[in-house]
């Protein structure tokens, strides 16, 4: 079987002895990068590059380990080892899962919205007519004009996700995170969202997913990162939602041990350390690889 994670670890290595390709061509850079929680690994020994201008989906099953890559790519999460490396100069726009906001806090959607003028404005800027104009046409193009003074627990899910979009748009980042952007929202918000994904990938943002919807992954995404609490597999998104791939993501899960000790990456002869993300082959001894303890990352 071929394992199509191959593509970004031999990225990776080739440009190791070439740093001004890696800094051309890398947005994010994975070497070794295990994160977790309360001492716990989540997610093992991720390598690779993301590519400038790429869009990529993160699947996997639930607590698998895709939220926890989002934090530690975001710096909410800080590495128990290796590193993750984001290319100088890039600005970062992340949008969480809907059930980590507080919708009980009394603002309206322009409050919301708003704050995606703090990188330029300051938490204490004041915020000019243009500001206010630059809030209504974001909201123009997530289909929420006139929603300025709603108050946010008024919202549905799928407006919620809207203003949530409309704040990204008015950070103008270079690298986009979406974790789980589809929940909770009717199908016609989804084929909107994705048409804005579309729009910031035609603009050569770089821009990384959460995804549960495989189907809609195959239709709209060019790469996949595939985890099981470790990288099954990543590259192009036809090989990489590959049956085989799939089952072998669905039998690492499985065999994840809740009290089993750290993981630590394995050494040959040579004192180099195997990458534990990218075997080209299914092993027997799958929980060797692929353990650890604590709580289930999503």
């Amino acid at each position: 079987m071929t394992n199509v994670i191959t593509s970004h670890i031999d990225d990776t290595l080739e440009l190791a002895d070439h740093p001004e390709r890696l800094m051309i061509n890398a947005c994010l850079t994975f070497r070794d990068l295990t994160l977790g929680y309360n001492s716990h690994p989540a997610i093992h020994h991720l390598n690779g590059i993301v590519r400038k201008g790429s869009l990529t989906a993160v699947v996997g099953a639930n607590g698998s380990g895709k939220s926890t890559l989002m934090k530690g790519i975001v710096g909410v999460l800080k590495p128990m080892e290796g590193t993750v490396v984001r290319a100088l100069g890039v600005r970062t726009a992340y949008l969480p899962q809907q059930s980590e906001l507080d919708r009980s806090f009394p603002a309206r959607v322009v409050d919301l919205v708003s704050l995606g003028l703090w990188p330029k404005r300051g938490l204490l800027g004041r915020y000019t007519r243009e500001d206010r104009e630059s809030v209504s046409k974001a909201l123009m193009a997530v289909g929420l004009g006139g929603f300025e003074k709603r108050p946010i627990d008024t919202l549905s899910g799928g407006q919620l996700q809207r203003t949530l979009f409309a704040r990204v748009l008015l950070q103008d980042a270079d690298l986009i995170l979406l974790d789980e952007p589809f929940n909770a929202v009717d199908h016609k918000t989804v084929g909107d969202l994705i048409q804005l994904i579309k729009r910031w990938h035609g603009e050569e943002r770089t821009i990384m997913v959460v995804v549960h919807d495989l189907d809609l992954v195959r239709q709209n995404f060019p790469e996949t990162l595939l985890l099981a609490r470790q990288p099954v597999a990543w590259g192009e998104t036809r090989e990489t939602l590959r049956p085989e791939n799939l089952l072998k993501a669905r039998r690492f899960h499985e065999a994840w041990e809740e009290n089993a000790p750290w993981c630590e990456p394995d050494h040959d002869h040579t004192g180099h350390d195997h990458d534990h993300g990218h075997d080209h082959h299914d092993h027997a001894h799958t929980h060797d690889h692929y353990h650890g303890s604590g709580p289930r990352a999503a």
